[in-house]
């Protein structure tokens, strides 16, 4: 058996992710010593049994902003459903933001209204009342005219009084156009550039909601996929640095056994194959599906690969559970792992 104090962990070829720090530590490294052991230092184990462990990929929920735990919605081993509220940091600055947004956005929407649709309603019927009461002088003013015109054939008046009287009458019409013109302008829109800048300005303000609201939504978090809540790392009240995880979660899906394979039984398994993992204390096996066969020894020895050394060699294979299978296995936990067919026994301790 080589020494293992001068390989140490990772001299054993053991992958980085099983060297997660926490509770499954212990027990990763308790399950793949008894692996090594087994497998590199004694031939094979018995019969067709391969040693291994349960592995968790886990979820680590955590907020893009820093803040104080206000609420905490799970607790540790419990599950929960893909939406569920997780945890709450504090988040009146981003609320306030957010109604100051939504208040920028009414604006905008109020002055792009009023630019489309012209002058107020009173303001025309000012409008018009003076309109009217042009026309009224207009045609007294051309009355006059055509009565002072009348009077100046017969030599009466004063072509000076005629002047005058046909001078408020074109006076008279020039009103009457000026009213006409105003109030043609103001039943229609502010002029197109104009609205057009009351367009974007309602945009930017649209924006500025979407992204308050974003801002906040990232203060009230929810859970991203069902599954187990492995560990809540933080408690109500304490201060939450920004991407610090607050809740772990392990998903069904995310459950895998890891095992080793000698080296001259890599070739039996593919991806694709059916195992059967034993666990302590239960009497039927559970199933499993290989989805992964490592190309590396995880175990090799600084010597020339003799025919001797080769029968130490040990390859990680990983294969997952179904869902409802998985919810009952625990990270760490050691286990025996068949294949379909029996591995020919070998050499023993």
């Amino acid at each position: 058996m080589p020494d293992s104090g001068k390989n140490g962990p990772h001299g054993l070829g053991v992958p980085a992710r099983a060297c997660r720090s926490g509770r499954k530590g212990l027990a990763v490294w308790a399950a793949l010593a008894v692996a090594l052991t087994a497998l590199a230092g004694c031939g094979q184990t018995p019969g067709d049994v391969l040693p291994g462990y349960v592995e968790g990929e886990f979820v680590y929920v955590a907020s893009k902003f820093a803040g104080r735990l206000d609420a905490m919605g799970v607790s540790k081993g419990g599950r929960v459903e893909a939406g569920a509220p997780l945890f709450t940091l504090e988040h009146e600055f981003e609320r306030q933001a957010l109604d100051l947004a939504r208040a920028d956005l009414a604006q905008a929407e109020d002055t792009l209204r009023d630019k489309e649709k012209g002058l107020r309603p009173e303001e025309i019927d000012q409008i018009e009342a003076s309109l009217q009461r042009s026309r009224a002088e207009l045609a007294l003013a051309k009355l006059e005219r055509e009565r002072r015109e009348t009077l100046f054939s017969s030599a009466t008046i004063s072509q000076e009084e005629l002047d005058n009287a046909r001078t408020e009458h074109a006076r008279s019409q020039a009103v009457v156009r000026e009213y006409e013109a105003k109030l043609a302008t103001g039943k229609l829109s502010d002029r197109v550039d104009r609205v057009l800048a009351a367009r974007a300005a309602v945009d930017a303000a649209r924006l500025g909601v979407d992204q308050a609201k974003w801002n906040l939504d990232q203060k009230i978090q929810t859970a991203p996929v069902s599954g187990l809540v492995f560990d809540t790392l933080h408690y109500v009240g304490e201060w939450v640095g920004a991407s610090s995880p607050v809740v772990s979660l392990l998903p069904p899906e995310n459950i895998k056994v890891r095992f080793f394979v000698p080296e001259a039984e890599l070739a039996r398994i593919r991806p694709g194959d059916r195992v059967l993992v034993g666990r302590d204390g239960l009497p039927e096996p559970a199933e499993a599906v290989v989805d992964y066969v490592s190309t590396q020894a995880e175990y090799a020895p600084p010597v020339i690969f003799s025919q001797g050394f080769r029968e130490k060699l040990v390859f990680l294979v990983e294969a997952r559970f179904s869902p409802d299978v998985a919810r009952d296995m625990h990270p760490g936990q050691p286990v025996d792992v068949r294949l379909d067919r029996p591995i020919p026994g070998g050499k023993r301790s």
